[in-house]
């Protein structure tokens, strides 16, 4: 297939409605570590907690997602990520009443990168409940070759600073997975992440790492608008500085790389 039969996607919707349910909630807090207490106040992105993917056994890749095709176009490119993702928030989710959601396939479009061929899959998410939108979701899902494998990442001295020191370990990336439904296996099976798919090491959901800026972002106020791009990966283990900059917050690796970058409004 090529990018002219990909492009056929375009314009595809997929509708899902269900409960909101408090202890799915409360599981995704536990694990990007907020208050589990969600009746009282909802984590950082809390729709990340509902709507997650369902799929039989036998519809699952090698990779750990998914098996190509259904809603998103069937990319053969190998290699898949989530990069980046704009949001507007028009109210709080009502825990315990019906919602739903709306996904449409915006863009696909083909572009050259550094490690070759990209396809950028531009997805859209409307979450509304009686009736009034209360989140608004742009996310570019990103497909690309294998390319060559990623080097370890060195610490550097001295290190960089920031607000808050992270170091999600091998717990916290199971924890998350399991909460968001996220087989990918580059998150749990070291000998997969590092054989397969080149990495050193099991890597940092970007999706973790963005709920995590997010609650970095709000002790400021609630926020209206946020998004954030991927910039490089991060991997288990190691510490990761979260901190403000001038027009929002970002994530720094121990080597002193921005891993991710995020932007919000009031």
């Amino acid at each position: 297939m090529s990018i002219d039969d990909w492009k056929r996607w375009i314009g595809k919707t997929e509708t899902r409605t269900e409960l909101l349910d408090p202890g799915s909630l409360g599981r995704f807090a536990a694990a990007i570590g907020e208050d589990i207490d969600v009746e009282r106040t909802q984590p950082s992105l809390a729709h990340w907690a509902f709507f997650l993917p369902v799929t039989a056994a036998d519809g699952i890749g090698e990779d750990g997602h998914p098996k190509r095709g259904g809603f998103l176009p069937p990319v053969t490119l190998p290699r898949r990520m989530f990069a980046a993702s704009e949001m507007r928030f028009g109210g709080t989710l009502t825990l315990g009443a019906p919602a739903t959601r709306v996904s449409t396939i915006a863009d696909v479009a083909l572009k050259s990168g550094r490690s070759g061929n990209l396809v950028l899959v531009t997805v859209d998410h409307r979450i509304a409940q009686d009736g009034a939108e209360k989140v608004a979701e742009r996310q570019t899902i990103v497909y690309r070759d294998a390319g060559a494998p990623t080097p370890p990442v060195v610490a550097s001295d001295p290190a960089p600073q920031g607000d808050v020191l992270w170091a999600p370990n091998t717990v916290d990336l199971f924890r998350f997975s399991a909460a968001t439904s996220n087989s990918h296996r580059i998150h749990y099976d070291l000998p997969y992440a590092t054989a397969e798919e080149g990495y050193p090491g099991l890597v940092v959901h970007g999706p973790f790492t963005a709920a995590r800026l997010f609650g970095h972002a709000r002790r400021k106020g609630a926020l209206s608008v946020f998004s954030f791009r991927a910039m490089a990966p991060m991997f288990c283990g190691q510490p990761i500085v979260l901190r403000g900059t001038a027009d929002g917050v970002e994530a720094v690796r121990c080597d002193g790389a921005v891993a991710m970058q995020a932007k919000y409004s009031l």
